[in-house]
């Protein structure tokens, strides 16, 4: 079996050889300092990204199969983004800067955590109509200026040309990025902004999901049009969703309001995908989802990713008991014990092994590889994982 093959029979809940050994790519820094150790090149720890061919290089040397993140993404975002400048610069050296989502950040040259956001462009009707609505717009650029990335190659997206017939040819599972319908208007407005906005201007809260979730529906439908001619089933092994929109006690939005107001138009795309034979949906979103989940799962959402075990220990295994065998899971090793020894590694994986005897289930660490992984325990994790999973 190849690792597409791993992958489906894995969430369909079918025999299979072994368990792929999957991760979630790594912070820059992180890259950095193991280039520093000489275990990666300089141009390597710059070069990396999600997919691309020097992903393929450092999962390789690492002992990795592939990333999961690895996806055809049109263009959803803002477009064109801001011009991102600096607004002022303070005598300790740091700067509000604005960023190329609207958002003016404190910005620091020895910062490494998400920065404090200062204040927001969106804030009403007026300049939503000046300066977001018009960067929203359909257009089939946001297509076919996309990239194809398969197993570390590179490929300009050609109108259902190349990507089209390297269907069925790669080894390792590829996406289908459906865009994000929620966590990119908590980027533009800010939590205090959003939480505001819907109750100080319903009628345009509404207009900004709908606006958002339109442009997701219309890039995901001309993406699976171009690159399915005549019909033929779609050459992705599951869409995937980005939204980042719960933190470490719960959503940053209403569960009632987001199934209301967010809900439909995920149904509106996962039944979209499933028509092309997509029927592995899955969702990014870090933090403590539990309350959300229902919301996504009623609405073709099946695959949580990458389950932040965190201070509040997320797991497949209370969701499963909940939700049953319809709610499939990739993520939830806990990357902080690539931070201390094997023992700890060890000890990891023995906890994971009643939740992959669950079923539709695959470990892969709860987000990017921070500065503190050590190089040797996470090829040691690679290695322990074909050990006892295979």
């Amino acid at each position: 079996m190849n690792n597409r093959e791993r992958v489906h029979a894995i969430l369909h809940y079918e025999d299979y050889d072994r368990m792929p050994v999957v991760h979630f790519g790594y912070w820059n820094e992180t890259l950095l300092k193991w280039a520093t150790e000489g275990h990666i090149t300089a141009d390597e720890a710059q070069s990396w990204s999600d997919g691309n061919p020097t992903d393929a290089i450092i999962a390789e040397k690492l002992g990795f199969d592939f990333n999961w993140s690895n996806c055809f993404s049109p263009n959803t975002r803002l477009r064109p983004p801001f011009e991102t400048r600096v607004i002022e610069t303070f005598p300790d050296g740091s700067r509000h800067v604005l960023n190329d989502e609207g958002t003016v950040i404190l910005q620091k040259d020895d910062a490494i955590s998400i920065p404090k956001e200062i204040e927001h462009l969106l804030t009403d009707r007026v300049s939503w109509e000046s300066h977001y609505l018009p960067k929203l717009q359909y257009e089939l650029e946001r297509i076919t200026h996309a990239y194809v990335n398969v197993d570390g190659e590179m490929i300009r997206f050609d109108r259902g040309g190349d990507a089209y017939l390297k269907a069925g040819t790669w080894d390792n599972p590829y996406g289908l990025h459906a865009g994000s319908l929620f966590g990119v208007i908590r980027n533009w407005l800010g939590i205090v902004g959003l939480s505001y906005l819907m109750v100080d201007d319903p009628p345009l809260f509404d207009e900004i999901i709908d606006t958002t979730a339109d442009l997701c529906y219309r890039c995901t439908e001309t993406a699976l049009d171009l690159i399915c001619p005549e019909g033929k089933a779609a050459p992705f092994d599951f869409a995937h969703f980005w939204e980042d929109i719960s933190f470490k006690s719960g959503p940053l939005i209403n569960p009632r309001i987001f199934s209301a107001k967010v809900g439909p138009h995920y149904r509106r795309i996962t039944e979209l995908v499933n028509s092309y034979g997509i029927d592995i949906v899955s969702l990014d979103s870090d933090g403590k989802i539990d309350q959300l989940i229902p919301a996504w799962l009623h609405n073709g959402v099946n695959t949580m990713f990458p389950i932040e075990v965190g201070t509040w220990g997320s797991s497949i295994g209370p969701w499963r008991a909940e939700y049953g065998r319809e709610l499939r899971g990739v993520g939830g090793t806990n990357k902080v014990v690539f931070s201390r020894d094997y023992g700890a590694v060890d000890a990891e994986i023995e906890r994971l092994k009643p939740l992959v005897d669950l079923g539709g289930y695959i470990p892969c660490p709860d987000h990017r590889l921070a500065p503190d992984s050590k190089w040797e325990n996470v090829q040691y994790y690679c290695e322990r994982m074909r050990d006892v999973f295979g």
